[in-house]
């Protein structure tokens, strides 16, 4: 599972890495924000839908932000392809970081105290993390059966939760919804990893006859899509959070389990590592909840208002 990248310096490439991965953070906020915009006014009962996903295309505003979901991503495949997953992934949940003056921005209103107290809180988790986590270099894939095991328990999850959610409305289509999409983007991530190492072991050509490329077309559409129809479902101080605390932690377990990696830190150093990861997930959920909670007003606000009933004239006889 190595890679040209290792020839880099550790410390530069350390700093590589964490660009790279807030670059994708702040691509990622764009999009989410942009996106959530263009959903506002779908109808309800057009969630999880063709009508809904057909009404998208045709707005350049959902295309826009897009966009930059792709820039994330592109930004995210440079960090793994010069890091480990244990490293990146959890440096992505900065995205609510940066979605929140935006989304401010665009709302005409002013980040609250107590949104910049929890912001000033992921910062700093963010920033213990980074100086903490020391990944394991010794990656290798999981024998064969162990990875179909794994992807038979995540394709049921996702399929699980999609099944469960078009039977439900509101924030329990939402959360759910958000459930299949943190765990199916924790495993585009993991497939994003390997991606990025055959590419750089045997370039284009030998990649294309890996299922790696395949698989990130398909996965990349399914998540697009249960992500958009997320939220749509409304409750999106539930759904937002959900997502960006779930792909990391799946990211992290399918790590572990088909490619080996680790944290090479102990002690102290492992108690801190802890404490900023739980301070990372507090923030992202209170500012997830502070974010979705402007979006639902947003949409009700947008929402055009209920035609009065109309009283039939009775005829006289």
């Amino acid at each position: 599972m190595r890679g040209h990248a290792d020839r880099t310096p550790p410390l530069i490439q350390h700093g590589l890495v964490v660009l790279f991965a807030l670059c994708a953070a702040v691509c990622a906020a764009v999009g989410i924000v942009v996106r959530q915009r263009a959903t506002i006014d779908v109808p309800q009962e057009h969630g999880v839908s063709v009508v809904m996903l057909s009404t998208l295309l045709s707005r350049r505003l959902w295309w826009a932000g897009t966009g930059a979901a792709v820039a994330g991503y592109v930004f995210q495949a440079l960090a793994l392809a010069n890091g480990s997953l244990l490293l990146v992934q959890p440096l992505l949940v900065s995205a609510l970081l940066f979605a929140l003056p935006l989304s401010a921005h665009q709302a005409h209103r002013r980040v609250t105290r107590g949104e910049w107290l929890w912001a000033g809180l992921l910062t700093v988790g963010l920033a213990g993390f980074v100086v903490l986590a020391r990944p394991e270099r010794d990656e290798h894939l999981a024998a064969p059966g162990v990875i179909v095991l794994v992807a038979a328990v995540c394709a049921v999850v996702i399929i699980g939760c999609v099944l469960v959610a078009v039977r439900r409305s509101g924030w329990q289509r939402a959360v759910l919804l958000a459930v299949g999409v943190g765990v199916l983007f924790g495993v585009v991530a993991v497939v994003t990893k390997i991606f990025m190492a055959v590419l750089q072991d045997r370039g284009w050509l030998g990649l294309l006859t890996t299922p790696a490329p395949y698989l990130l077309v398909i996965l990349g559409a399914v998540a697009t899509v249960l992500q958009q129809s997320a939220f749509h479902a409304g409750a999106l101080q539930t759904s937002v959070p959900t997502m960006l605390v779930l792909e990391p932690v799946v990211a992290v377990i399918l790590a572990a389990l088909v490619l080996g990696e680790g944290f090479d830190t102990t002690g102290v150093e492992a108690m801190a590592l802890v404490a900023s990861i739980a301070a990372m997930a507090a923030a992202t959920i209170a500012l997830g909840r502070d974010e979705g909670a402007y979006e639902t007003q947003a949409g009700a606000k947008a929402a055009p208002p209920l035609a009065p009933p109309q009283v039939q004239p009775t005829s006289e006889r």
